[in-house]
C-alpha cells in the first residue's frame, strides 16, 4: 500500500535490485547524497554527516535549485543490513521532535520490495500527500542508483 496511515505515511516500492543494493543506496553517504532530494536538489558531501550506525546522529544540508538550503538532522535507531533501517529525521534541527522513518526490505522475484513508513505528527492529509509525492521523486533516483 502507498498512502496515508493513522500515524503518517506508507510507501511500498519495488526495485529491480537486490536488498543489499537498495540498503547500500540508503546507507552509503555518497549514494544518499545523490538521491536525497531528487534530481533537482544537491546534497553536498561537505555538508553531510551520515554514517549508518545505530545510536549515531546524522545531518545533511540540501541546496535547492533557487540556492536556498534546508538543514536535516536525525539519528540512526536500527541498522540491520540488508533488511531494515530505522532512523529519525527533521528539517527543523533546532527542535527536539523527530519523525521516525522505517525502511523494511524484502527480496522478491523481481528484486526488492521496500516498505517505508514515516510518522507525520500534526500534518494535514494534504501535507501527508505532499510528503508521499516528495519521497516518490527521491525514490525514483534511489532506484536508478540501486540498479533498477
Amino acid at each position: 500500500m502507498t498512502g496515508i496511515t493513522e500515524a503518517g505515511i506508507e510507501i511500498d516500492r519495488e526495485f529491480a535490485a537486490t536488498p543489499e543494493a537498495v540498503f547500500a543506496a540508503w546507507t552509503s553517504p555518497e549514494s544518499f547524497a545523490r538521491w536525497f532530494g531528487g534530481r533537482e536538489v544537491q546534497v553536498p558531501l561537505d555538508g553531510l554527516d551520515y554514517r549508518a550506525v545505530a545510536g549515531r546522529a546524522w545531518s545533511a544540508m540540501m541546496v535547492l535549485p533557487d540556492g536556498n538550503t534546508i538543514d536535516w538532522a536525525g539519528e540512526f535507531l536500527e541498522v540491520d543490513p540488508p533488511s531494515r533501517l530505522v532512523m529519525t529525521l527533521t528539517d527543523r534541527p533546532a527542535d527536539t521532535a523527530r519523525a521516525v522513518l522505517t525502511i523494511d526490505l524484502t527480496p522478491t522475484a523481481a528484486g526488492t520490495l521496500m516498505r517505508m513508513t514515516q510518522e507525520t505528527p500534526g500534518f494535514t492529509p494534504e501535507q501527508r500527500e505532499g510528503v508521499i509525492a516528495g519521497w516518490q521523486t527521491f525514490l525514483d533516483v534511489l532506484g536508478e542508483i540501486a540498479g533498477s
